[in-house]
């Protein structure tokens, strides 16, 4: 079963007609175990432009079967005691399918109905509201902390003008020219679900 967890962001918006996140951007999260939720890994990062394949040789090799071949992934780590690794993949595409738990596809995590998600930019009319800007298909593992490093959000600004790798750690970002005026991110929040 696909476990996908979906990053929401929220913020207010002056002058930006969309934010981004940018595909294969480096992303820090603080991580737990699913089923021991005191074990806790703080601010690992997840190097998105580096897709780690299970390598053929490797699935031959594996006899014992309760250990379970590695699905293609950007970041895992083994918690104390497992047998297995717990793997973390940035899924890309723009569709998310989120089936009920009787499907076979996949879900999300907290939302057990039938239907889409879908992840996009944040746009102008979006300010204040929560926004699903990236998905993450988790096994073992679940993220429940996005940590901004600067480096992972485009902007777009109402004249057309583009910021490549904003930083939102601290919360906040603004740009002014004279023929645009200001370009503004403030109380910039995001969520797991």
């Amino acid at each position: 079963i696909m476990v996908v967890y979906v990053l929401y962001a929220k913020a207010d918006l002056q002058g930006v007609a969309s934010l981004k996140t940018i595909q294969g951007a480096n992303l820090c999260v603080s991580v737990r175990n699913p089923v021991y939720q005191s074990e806790v890994r703080e601010k690992v990062v997840i190097e998105a432009d580096e897709l780690i394949e299970q390598e053929k040789n490797d699935i031959s090799m594996v006899h014992d079967k309760d250990i379970r071949c590695e699905p293609s992934h950007h970041f895992s780590l083994k918690w104390d005691g497992e047998k297995k690794r717990s793997t973390i993949r940035v899924i890309d595409s723009t569709l998310i399918e989120v089936i009920s738990k009787s499907g076979k596809k996949g879900k999300n995590r907290n939302q057990g109905n039938a239907g889409a998600s879908e992840v996009r930019e944040m746009r102008s009319n979006d300010s204040g509201v929560f926004v699903p800007l990236l998905a993450l298909d988790c096994q073992g593992i679940e993220p429940f902390a996005f940590h901004p490093m600067g480096g992972e959000f485009v902007v777009t600004n109402k004249a057309g003008d583009t910021f490549d790798q904003v930083d939102l750690s601290e919360g906040a970002w603004n740009e002014f020219e004279l023929a645009t005026g200001s370009t503004a991110i403030t109380n910039f929040e995001t969520k797991f679900s």
